[in-house]
């Protein structure tokens, strides 16, 4: 499971970068990594910001104040 999403990450990482870099480039793997970590980041600041009232399965878990 966890190697289907970084593949996935990857695949997309990878389509990113070759707007930028050329695939054959010496490069390429680095910039692919460096879009990779800045999917991953932008994935968990989403799920680390998104409103618990969005989504009420979750909000079910929370204490009443």
């Amino acid at each position: 499971m966890f190697g289907w999403i970084t593949r996935l990450f990857l695949i997309v990482a990878g389509l990113i970068a070759s707007w930028f870099v050329a695939r054959d480039a010496a490069i390429f793997g680095v910039a692919q990594l460096m879009v990779a970590l800045v999917l991953i980041a932008a994935f968990v600041a989403v799920l680390a910001f998104w409103p618990s009232r969005w989504v009420p399965t979750f909000g079910r878990f929370r204490k009443p104040r």
